[in-house]
């Protein structure tokens, strides 16, 4: 079955100045404490980013389906290493109980919510029930700290009445400072609304506040990223649309001043009529100081065959509705492959700086694509960030049938499922963590670390859902955290 997929740096120095003749004293059992690192995904402080991983069909127990979050440290060596964490709804201090199909990682965020300095994660189990509310979903926080993401608060619900239409509430999360001021904020949505959390956050989940915006439409994704250049990052939804098969884009954009005290009323919405896709990210490909906007169009009907990507170019008010964006297909010059029937390019998409050259690069994930006789194998495609925009030249396709790529590629792998660019090893290029939620039934994750030449095969690791310990359909690697 295929299912449709989706810093702010505290610098704590000080100079503490004495005279050369003095020497300062600390006694051996009263050791330095190191500063945490304000890194938006660094869960234990230590400089290093890290990674969460869904394993949302994960057995716990007797309990099918109940799902898991597998979170691997990074470190000079990159991921994964020795250091990692399995998180269930049975872990000390994480809410609630691992229950068949709660679906607990179906969708992840990191983000410092609680200003310590540590990153947290926002994990949703997306069929969670909630007293007589059958399998409503729920979002959950786990706190970060000196030792890594441990114990954790849920999230407050909204109203039953609101709950009773969601229908799988916390499929789409994300974080980000929403409206401008120094605080990190949650977004959590699915099917026709969605809610919004403002920082900062109290270690018992409580928000500064929060609210619910209504009847938007069906969607169960959104991204977030600063398209404007204004220092509050937008929030971008995908609705699927009956008179518009392709999707309906729009975004909310920070405007104060509403007409009322409804918190909601300091947001603009700005619609991209033209714009199609189900999934996206965003990063700076031109470098010219404002977020773009790459959308995954892999089923839509201006998606060719096997599916495309599109790249809405920011600026001060955002994306022009009227521009005429990047289109990318695998028929595209430069592109490896072909566009070919059902092959879902764009079905996972992400942005960051490979190289290290100050232009963000884009990664696509086409899970579906057939090599040779091994059919939904999948593959992931590099495109390269420039001055004048995305660009195909260098362009390069990964699949488990690369030289130096772990595993072999075979029917039903799904590689490429998810995707995600970060820098793992702090070398200040952007690293590619991928799944193939299916591999060997269960699942794996493949890390290859970004060089001056873009990505390199040197030193690829792997992991499966077995080596993580997981156990049942675990759908591992189905989901990384954004």
């Amino acid at each position: 079955m295929r299912a449709p997929l989706l810093e702010s740096r505290l610098a704590h120095s000080r100079d503490r100045r004495r005279p050369h003749h003095r020497r300062a004293h600390r006694p051996a059992h009263h050791p330095r404490r190191r500063s945490p690192s304000g890194l938006a995904s660094d869960f234990n402080g230590d400089g290093y980013r890290d990674i969460a991983i869904g394993a949302m069909g994960a057995d716990v127990g007797s309990a099918s389906g109940a799902g898991a979050v597998v979170v691997l440290y990074g470190s000079a060596s990159g991921v994964p290493s020795a250091k990692k964490t399995v998180i269930t709804q049975n872990s000390t201090g994480v809410p609630g109980t691992a229950e068949s199909d709660d679906r607990f990682g179906a969708s992840l965020a990191a983000g410092d919510l609680n200003a310590d300095g540590y990153a947290d994660l926002v994990v949703g189990a997306e069929f969670e029930s909630i007293g007589d509310r059958q399998g409503v979903g729920s979002a959950t926080v786990l706190w970060g700290g000196a030792s890594g993401l441990t114990g954790g608060s849920a999230l407050p619900q909204p109203s039953a009445e609101e709950l009773a239409e969601w229908g799988g509430y916390s499929r789409g999360i994300a974080t980000g400072d929403f409206d401008g001021d120094g605080r990190t904020d949650v977004t959590v949505t699915g099917q026709t609304h969605t809610h919004l959390y403002r920082g900062p956050f109290t270690r018992t989940g409580t928000p500064l506040s929060h609210t619910g915006v209504y009847e938007l439409g069906t969607t169960y994704e959104v991204i977030a990223g600063d398209l404007t250049g204004d220092r509050a990052a937008e929030r971008v939804y995908p609705f699927a649309h009956d008179n518009d098969p392709g999707g309906d884009i729009r975004y909310f954009r920070h405007d104060p001043g509403g007409w009322d005290d409804h918190p909601e009323s300091d947001y603009a919405m700005v619609g991209l009529p033209n714009a199609d896709g189900a999934l996206g990210a965003t990063g700076d490909i031109n470098g010219d100081g404002y977020g773009d906007l790459v959308l995954g169009d892999y089923a839509g009907p201006h998606s060719l065959k096997g599916g495309r990507i599109t790249v809405w170019y920011g600026g001060p008010d955002g994306p022009d509705p009227q521009q005429t964006p990047t289109v990318v297909h695998q028929d595209t010059p430069g592109v490896p492959g072909a566009d070919e029937e059902a092959d879902l390019f764009g079905s996972a998409v992400d942005v960051g700086d490979i190289n290290g050259d100050k232009y963000a690069d884009v990664v696509v994930g086409a899970w579906g694509e057939d090599l040779g006789s091994a059919r939904d194998a999948g593959s992931v495609t590099v495109l390269f960030g420039s001055a004048t925009g995305l660009t195909t030249t260098g362009a390069k396709s990964y699949t488990q049938d690369t030289a130096g790529v772990p595993g072999t590629a075979e029917s039903g792998d799904a590689f490429g499922m998810s995707v995600r660019l970060l820098d793992l090893d702090k070398t200040g290029k952007a690293d590619l963590v991928t799944g193939a939620g299916y591999e060997n039934q269960n699942g794996s994750v493949t890390y290859l670390r970004g060089t001056a030449s873009g990505l390199t095969t040197t030193g690829a690791k792997s992991l499966t859902a077995a080596g993580a310990g997981l156990k049942g359909g675990a759908t591992f690697g189905w989901d990384l955290a954004k």
